[in-house]
């Protein structure tokens, strides 16, 4: 008997330990330095509560959040949205207290900066800018501090749909597996750009040999992710509310599906955000906004299609990004219209989702990240 109640204290002690140490971080368009623009909460992965630990002032509209490969840096889109500036900024986490401490910011190129991604070595940070639909690189200090821009490529050309692609508009940076080639889709072009990464080069990011693929036009591509084993990458459309499917090798895609990610009762006003696969690769999550404020649920067959399982409210409106666990355990939401972020529980057997915790309350909430330290 005391073996069992000893193991059991073991299992709770450590599920304790487990829940003090996942961190939640939200960004937000708080349009106000004065105001709380940074949030840090600690996440109890047995009920799937969350916590406040601390926030920052005196930053703009931080708009998408990323980590450092280590976890100690935290690197933030801001003055998103802000005419004539747009800024990458860097912060150092310390997770003993869950307080960030600025280090520095450099423009990012473009007065709206709207995703970041870091190269697994923790060198080299590379942003997309939306309004001017441009990548930026940046070499980063061992002290998580951005160095001055070392690349920028710039595009002009547009597509048919003339309120929204009037030019080029990259909306994600996305390193490959392997972190040898990058791929940014542009909205505004109908492209899928793509390029090696030469992380041992001053300037790393070089044109790849298939420079670009074209996906429809008008569906303006978004947001971009690979699947766990390195053979599979899937692109959302913001315009075209659909996921396309890719077979992936050497730094080439080849389209495989397209498959609409609303349900089939909407026919206009929808508008696709967000795509992630949960750790396991058994199931693809899309969100949607417009007429529907939804995540639309996919298993992911062995060759790669995708299959809707169902589809999950996310009790707000205007869903730009969420967020899974490493562990695959719970789905983060953030309503940025509406200001609410939601906490899902993942059924890791049937990949649906159930609402968990309590509401989150975060004016203009624009981005999460998950991580356990």
């Amino acid at each position: 008997m005391k073996k069992i109640l000893g193991l059991l204290l073991v299992i709770l002690t450590s599920g304790q330990v487990y829940a003090q140490n996942t961190y939640v971080f939200f960004g937000s368009f708080n349009r106000d330095k004065t105001t709380e623009g940074l949030y840090v909460y600690r996440m109890d992965t047995l009920r799937g509560k969350l916590k406040k630990i601390s926030s920052v002032k005196g930053i703009l509209n931080p708009s998408f959040l990323t980590l450092s490969p280590d976890g100690k840096y935290l690197f933030a889109c801001t003055e998103s949205k802000t005419k004539n500036a747009g800024s990458v900024s860097s912060f150092k986490f310390n997770p003993e207290d869950g307080k960030l401490t600025f280090i520095n910011s450099q423009k990012s190129g473009g007065e709206n900066p709207v995703y970041l991604t870091v190269h697994q070595s923790g060198r080299w940070l590379v942003n997309g800018n939306y309004t001017e639909g441009s990548i930026s690189v940046y070499p980063i200090s061992e002290n998580g501090r951005i160095n001055p821009r070392a690349q920028r490529y710039q595009f002009s050309e547009g597509s048919i749909n003339e309120d929204r692609q009037d030019r080029s508009h990259i909306h994600s940076t996305v390193f490959s597996p392997d972190f040898k080639d990058l791929f940014a889709p542009d909205l505004g072009a109908d492209k899928i750009r793509s390029y090696h990464f030469k992380s041992d080069e001053t300037e790393p990011l070089q044109v790849a040999e298939q420079p670009f693929v074209t996906t429809i036009a008008g569906t303006g591509p978004r947001h971009f992710t690979f699947h766990p084993n390195g053979k599979f990458a899937y692109c959302i459309e913001e315009l075209g509310g659909a996921v396309d499917a890719y077979s992936y090798n050497d730094g080439k895609l080849e389209a495989i599906q397209r498959i609409n990610t609303h349900t089939d009762e909407v026919k206009e006003n929808f508008e696709s955000s967000d795509i992630h696969i949960s750790p396991d690769g058994r199931f693809l999550y899309a969100s949607n906004r417009g007429d529907e404020n939804n995540i639309a649920i996919f298993s992911i067959r062995e060759n790669g299609t995708l299959e809707i399982v169902g589809y999950q409210p996310t009790f707000g409106k205007q869903l730009r990004v969420f967020d899974i666990d490493e562990m695959g355990n719970f789905l983060i939401v953030t309503n940025a219209s509406t200001g609410n972020a939601f906490v899902f529980k993942r059924d890791i057997k049937t990949g649906l989702l159930k609402k968990v915790g309590r509401k989150v309350k975060i004016y203009g909430v624009s981005t999460v990240k998950i991580r356990r330290y």
